[in-house]
């Protein structure tokens, strides 16, 4: 019986925390012309606050074993909540004086993955990115119907001056003043992360470019281009001017060049971001994460909102390019 008992036990998979890997996760808030000139000490605190406060709550979520998923979706919400950044509450305004949202959401074991765009009522587009992967035969839903679809998965609906904060409406009437701004954000918020099971996940929500016109979607909720996550390669979250991320199929080509030739999150990242995109003349960053915890979060631009935090808990925030 006791043989019995122990050729079973040798049979069954045992997981140690070698074997469960490295919890970790990394977020971005945007990048752009981020100097410490255009910043003043008080708002640069607000902003590490913001970082390390999204940090924290994805990492509670992976430091109790729960899922990649999870955890990106908790910090992007953090970031959406949160005025500072271009995502939900800070989102820009359009043309028209309008907030309209983007977001994709997907996960590297079975690449699931669901997007949503030009939301206007939708506090957390993050969420319903989600619903539309794990609620729907979709990957992408778009305006009117989106929302309807959100409402009924039962997200938080929000009248759309929820969105209304002054600091975006007066960057509208400068850029539709054609007046010089010192601070030019190139604004998307993002995170990506592993768990202990070493499934990656990605997400990225944005309220796009200020002044943006006639239904412009940028790269934040195409799938391969702003986000994109397997097992096999990495999780990528981008930000930056959509419309190169997209053309050049950003996140998709970082893990390509990761998959197929064994490039590492670094190497990738700086061929894609400092000699690819920079060569065709487009500006921007991503955050990048590997099964095994390696971390690069590579931009081309003055300045890029970053973080990434480990198993030991203590987040590591930079906005400039150090």
């Amino acid at each position: 019986m006791r043989l019995l008992l122990t050729l079973v036990l040798m049979l069954l998979p045992v997981v140690s925390s070698a074997q469960q890997g490295k919890a970790v996760m990394a977020v971005h808030g945007g990048a752009g012309t981020i100097t410490r000139n255009s910043m003043t000490p008080e708002r640069e605190k607000e902003y590490r606050a913001g970082l390390e406060q999204a940090l924290r709550a994805g990492h509670a979520i992976l430091n109790r074993g729960g899922s990649s998923v999870d955890a990106v979706e908790a910090a992007v919400r953090v970031l959406e909540d949160n005025p500072l950044f271009n995502a939900g509450k800070g989102a820009v305004f359009t043309h028209e004086g309008r907030n309209e949202l983007d977001a994709s959401i997907m996960e590297g074991k079975t690449k699931m993955a669901g997007a949503v765009a030009a939301l206007t009522i939708v506090r957390n587009p993050i969420s319903a990115a989600r619903a539309v992967m794990e609620k729907s035969e979709h990957v992408m839903m778009a305006g009117r119907g989106a929302e309807l679809f959100a409402t009924k998965m039962g997200l938080e609906i929000v009248d759309p001056s929820y969105f209304w904060t002054e600091r975006r409406w007066k960057g509208l009437q400068n850029q539709l003043l054609e007046e010089a701004k010192k601070e030019k954000p190139i604004g998307t918020v993002g995170a990506v992360a592993v768990d202990r099971n070493g499934n990656l996940a990605a997400g990225t929500s944005t309220g796009g470019m200020t002044n943006k016109k006639y239904g412009r979607i940028g790269d934040a909720p195409i799938i391969g281009a702003g986000t994109y996550a397997e097992n096999e390669s990495c999780a990528v979250s981008a930000t930056g001017h959509g419309e190169f991320f997209i053309r050049w199929t950003v996140a998709h080509d970082i893990a390509a060049l990761m998959k197929y030739r064994g490039l590492t999150v670094q190497q990738a990242g700086h061929e894609v971001i400092h000699k690819k995109l920079k060569a065709a003349g487009g500006e921007g960053g991503v955050i990048i994460l590997d099964a095994k915890g390696n971390v690069s979060m590579p931009f081309n631009s003055d300045g890029m909102y970053r973080g990434w935090i480990g198993q030991d808990g203590v987040p590591h925030v930079s906005i400039y390019k150090d």
